[in-house]
């Protein structure tokens, strides 16, 4: 299963922001319920959102979605949103390290800017950022990893089907401001709609 970078991203806090509120006897149900429905762990569901969904409501009812929805702000805060695009406010610490950690890196840096606007194959990010490949393809294969690069659509090269990526951002503000670090984050529709964890939460 192809997981949207989107929700890759927001997946390891929102399955540690869980387990803090919900506590160890709730989790341990939850888990086996999940096992016993799908045969998929706790870390696997949230990757498939809708199951999850549907286990939390077996336990809480109509206060599931509540519930969610305190998850999900717990992560991050939106702005503002329009049609073409959203702008999120992390307040998550780990995503808002993920983040700081890739903009120190010149490299990742680079990658990241040249396909904010449109997707590039691998080997042309590289080329163009003149990156070495070994360590260049360790650092894109680390991005798309973490989420913060995401697979768009494939061309045919040489009789081999080669996917392009792009970045899960469209723009990104690093202010601080009285020795605070807030993040803020422009999504693309695209990114934002194709998330199953917030599709099922919102609807």
């Amino acid at each position: 299963m192809i997981v949207n970078g989107l929700d890759q991203l927001l997946a390891t806090s929102l399955e540690r922001i869980i387990k803090e509120n919900l506590g160890e006897n709730t989790i341990e149900k939850i888990q086996n319920r999940l096992f016993e429905k799908y045969g998929i762990s706790l870390t696997q569901s949230i990757k498939e959102f809708q199951k999850i969904d549907t286990v939390l409501k077996e336990f809480f009812g109509s206060g599931a979605n509540g519930i969610e929805t305190k998850f999900l702000q717990d992560i991050s805060k939106v702005k503002s949103r329009d049609k073409t695009n959203k702008k999120w406010i992390i307040k998550d610490e780990k995503i808002s390290q993920l983040i700081l950690e890739s903009f120190r890196d010149d490299h990742k840096t680079s990658i990241i800017n040249s396909i904010i606007d449109e997707p590039k194959i691998i080997s042309d990010i590289l080329n163009e950022n003149k990156i070495p490949q070994t360590s260049g393809y360790r650092k894109m294969n680390q991005m798309i990893t973490d989420g913060l690069i995401v697979p768009m659509d494939s061309v045919i090269i040489e009789g081999r089907k080669v996917v392009k990526y792009k970045s899960l951002f469209d723009g990104v503000q690093i202010k601080i401001v009285k020795n605070k670090i807030t993040i803020e984050v422009e999504l693309n529709s695209q990114n934002f709609d194709n998330s199953l964890i917030l599709q099922t939460i919102h609807n």
